[in-house]
């Protein structure tokens, strides 16, 4: 009889069911006999635009070293975000791609009788990180679908090391001002490091959500991770990173896989950075889509969440499984959140204006029928 290698994992592997992401356009066209130009995927929120010439650029003049393993130490890239944002190297993390920070923080600060507090609603890593390193997840009741910090705050206890906490959300695209934002790091015990993930965060114009590096030197219990892969157009090459104090940054770097960001992703990275023209287009394409879709779900009589992020969530008022099903025949892939507890909701990415116009087509098409 073969071993049951299930039953020989860690309980809180056991326990695990894998990420599901959204479903690729090659995995769509093999399974309906679909052109795969014909397909739109609206569903893992990509920028539509295709990553930065420079970017591209700099991937080029990369690929003759790919004999070499990379920068272990990322220095270019460091350099790059020190400049850019006013930080030194020594409070720098990367990551393959931010998910790979989250997963740093519950591996360096999180066991068996230990837990982390995160919201309804959110991002499906937070509890999966934190179960797989057998800690107790804390799950508090989302308010209007966004994060309820005061609420969040009580679920703490003396054994509660991380809180995770997101804005925008992921799902929902809800987020919290600043004043919301300083009232709970006022208040958070100094043992619980606050994991502030602003994956989203350049897809609002300045002022329009709290800038979490700016609050790195007050609280030195806060982690700000962010990621090159929705706005800078970088998703397939997984990079991200974090900025938290030195102290921080040195335990995170003690966990951290040597050559966890690869030279392609270095260089890219460090080159969008300087392209500032490609991210406010990138901008103001989110905000022109947001309007054309929002436009769309009031013509059909839907409601959505209002959202800070570059998708939005639509309540189709029916289980979404079948209208998300009936979406695929129509060569359009979006993604459904039941798992999310959001039985009636479908994530749309924003796209391209005739993507969102294909959509909306597909939709009007689906409910119809």
């Amino acid at each position: 009889m073969s071993c049951d290698f299930l039953a020989q994992a860690v309980a809180g592997v056991q326990k695990l069911s894998p990420y599901v992401p959204g479903k690729p356009v090659d995995e769509l066209a093999r399974e309906l006999g679909l052109a795969v130009d014909s397909i739109v995927k609206l569903a893992s929120n990509e920028n539509p635009l295709g990553p930065s010439q420079k970017a591209l650029a700099a991937i080029q003049a990369e690929l003759p070293e790919l004999t070499r393993y990379p920068d272990g130490n990322g220095f270019v890239l460091k350099q790059a975000l020190a400049n850019k944002f006013a930080l030194a190297l020594e409070q720098i993390t990367l990551g393959n791609g931010s998910n790979d920070i989250l997963e740093l923080v519950a591996r360096a600060f999180l066991a068996p009788g230990l837990n982390a507090v995160f919201s309804q609603h959110a991002f499906a890593v937070y509890p999966l990180a934190t179960q797989a390193v057998g800690a107790e997840g804390r799950s508090v009741p989302a308010k209007d679908w966004g994060h309820d910090l005061p609420a969040m705050l009580a679920a703490c206890d003396a054994n509660t090391r991380v809180i995770f906490i997101a804005n925008p959300n992921n799902p929902t695209g809800t987020w919290f001002d600043q004043a919301a934002l300083e009232a709970f790091l006022d208040q958070v015990p100094e043992h619980i490091l606050v994991v502030l993930d602003e994956a989203y965060t350049e897809y609002s114009a300045a002022g329009e959500l709290p800038n979490g590096l700016d609050y790195l030197s007050r609280y030195p219990n806060l982690l700000v991770s962010r990621t090159f892969s929705k706005a800078y157009g970088l998703a397939a090459l997984r990079i991200g990173y974090a900025a938290s104090s030195p102290v921080v940054a040195d335990v995170l770097n003690r966990v951290r896989q040597p050559f966890n960001a690869n030279s392609l992703a270095l260089a890219a990275a460090a080159a969008a950075l300087t392209d500032d023209a490609y991210l406010e287009r990138s901008r103001v394409l989110n905000d022109q889509g947001m309007q054309q879709l929002t436009a769309g779900f009031a013509e059909h009589g839907l409601n959505w969440i209002a959202s800070r992020g570059n998708f939005i969530a639509v309540d189709v008022q029916r289980d979404a499984g079948p209208v998300y099903q009936a979406l695929l025949r129509e060569g359009v892939i979006v993604r459904p959140v039941a798992g999310y507890g959001m039985p009636q909701h479908l994530r749309v990415s924003i796209g391209l204006p005739e993507e969102n116009q294909r959509f909306l087509e597909a939709l009007r098409k689906v409910l119809a029928a």
